[in-house]
């Protein structure tokens, strides 16, 4: 299989066989080809070159309808639901079997009957009458996964699946797979996240630079040899950084309180502070409201109640200089004193997807006068030669693969997406850098990357909030650790003093006594 973008040759020769019954993971770095490769399987896009095979059958896969009438299906690692559709419409997308859809209607009926039948067989639970959109992201995986399965799908490709879930989602998750391996169905896992590999793949195939390096059983290799394999090196994921220096305070949080768009709270009551030089790691389970949390300091959301001040920086102590109330502050505001974001969801707050790297690489920043032309303010014309030769250095200087800014952001891999908005945040050295899960579907060598960046932004002097739900990335990270549950920040201890169980109480709600 051969297929190329450009000068970019994204599949280079690959070779693929695929076991009946069996997990097959395919892992590799950002940008080594697994999507694209993916992509053809699915009919998303055509292949330059190369045949398929499916049960000794040569097919010619044009379209994803083709792969369906094949029996192949996809969970694309962002999903391909309609939020304001119910479970049972986003089912029926596609295959409707008729134009009249009531509810007493032949296919409305038929798809009923059948996500009943799935739901007993491989415990996929779905209630079928709710609004997708209302749904947590685990129950949209399942309703993805019962849409392949509807259509019949006898191999499922699910590429990056765990990026969004939390470890409890993704043990069901797991569950559900080795179900669907008993009954032989074909599962293809596209994974970062090599544990997960070892956990639940019966052979994985590893991939660098759009070629196979290698294809291993599971049992005969470890995740050592496959991320040397993935990335070409040893990945050291032990970091020494320099031990934070007493800066002055950079954020402080009093009391702070919001509530979503339905007036129900998310933020409960938080004090939080933090210093120049420091990084204090928000943890907990997906939902507890660190989410709400970012997007309130970061401007994006109203305040309930409660105060932010960023302060404007000063002498060292406990004073840290003057402070400038921020709540109610626009997300422009706040880059203008120096405050940079880089948001949980990288496609639908980060960037524009059909806009190429290079408008990525400015967004939010776009007003500024060295991207005029004149380079004044008030010019009404961008300075795309500029742009265009500032963005293809910032790639370089991230690794972001391929370094060519005139392709569209959405053609980039989820790792390297989210390389190009970590470098437009963190070039500029902020005072304050408001991260949420950095390397969510980020592979392991990119992983190793953007951390170093991380310390390195850190050990220059800023301050830095980091959400994630990786225990392992807050405890490898971060100086102090705040833990939050049903909104509010239930516990928080030195990184060095710090207990995985202890930490693991705290998620679960377990305050400590008093």
């Amino acid at each position: 299989m051969c297929k190329t973008f450009g000068a970019v040759r994204a599949n280079d020769d690959i070779s693929l066989a695929l076991a009946k019954g069996k997990i097959h993971g395919i892992v590799g770095e950002n940008g080594a080809g697994k999507t694209t490769l993916m992509n053809v399987l699915y009919g998303c896009q055509r292949a330059d070159a190369g045949e398929i095979y499916i049960n000794g059958a040569r097919r010619s896969l044009r379209s994803s309808a083709a792969a369906i009438r094949a029996g192949i299906g996809m969970v694309h690692q962002h999903f391909m639901l309609v939020d304001n559709f119910s479970v049972l419409e986003n089912i029926m997308l596609g295959c409707e079997r008729g134009m009249f859809l009531g509810a007493n209607s032949p296919g409305p009926r038929q798809a009923r009957a059948e996500l009943q039948r799935l739901a007993a067989e491989y415990a996929l639970h779905a209630d079928p009458d709710a609004l997708t959109g209302d749904l947590p992201v685990g129950a949209q995986q399942r309703v993805e996964m019962l849409k392949t399965l509807v259509r019949g799908a006898e191999i499922l490709i699910l590429d990056e699946p765990t990026g969004v879930l939390t470890p409890q989602e993704a043990d069901d998750l797991f569950r559900i797979l080795r179900v669907i391996r008993g009954q032989g169905k074909t599962v293809v896992l596209i994974t970062h996240k090599l544990r997960e590999i070892m956990a639940v793949s019966d052979r994985v195939t590893v991939m660098r630079d759009g070629r196979v390096v290698a294809v291993r059983e599971t049992e005969d290799t470890s995740a050592g040899e496959l991320s040397e394999l993935m990335v070409g090196r040893a990945v050291v994921m032990e970091y020494s950084a320099a031990p934070p220096r007493d800066s002055g305070a950079a954020l402080t949080v009093k009391n702070l309180r919001v509530r979503d768009r339905q007036r129900v709270v998310r933020v409960r009551d938080v004090n939080l502070s933090l210093r120049s030089g420091e990084i204090l790691g928000v943890a907990g389970v997906a939902g507890n409201g660190q989410s709400e949390l970012l997007e309130a300091l970061a401007g994006m959301c109203k305040v309930d109640g409660g105060e932010i001040i960023f302060h404007r920086g000063g002498g060292e102590g406990d004073g840290g200089g003057q402070g400038e109330a921020a709540a109610g502050s626009s997300p422009s505001q706040l880059r203008a004193a120096g405050i940079a974001h880089v948001p949980e969801d990288r496609r639908a707050t980060g960037m524009v997807a059909v806009e190429n790297a290079s408008h990525a690489a400015i967004l939010g920043y776009h007003c500024e006068a060295q991207y005029r032309r004149g380079q004044t303010p008030r010019g009404i014309f961008f300075d795309w030669p500029f742009i265009s030769a500032q963005t293809r250095r910032r790639m370089d200087e991230f690794d972001v693969r391929p370094p060519l800014p005139e392709i569209r952001a959405a053609q980039f891999s989820g790792g390297n997406q989210q390389k190009l908005i970590l470098a437009r945040e963190m070039v500029r050295e902020p005072r304050v850098l408001l991260i949420g899960q950095p390397t969510r579907g980020v592979d392991i060598g990119a992983i190793e990357f953007i951390h170093r960046k991380i310390l390195a932004l850190r050990d220059q002097g800023s301050a830095i909030l980091l959400v994630s739900v990786e225990l392992e990335e807050i405890l490898a990270l971060a100086d102090r650790i705040a833990v939050m549950f049903n909104g509010a920040v239930v516990g928080e201890t030195p990184a060095a003093a710090a207990d995985e169980k202890q930490l693991g109480r705290w998620m679960a709600g377990v305050r400590d006594e008093s």
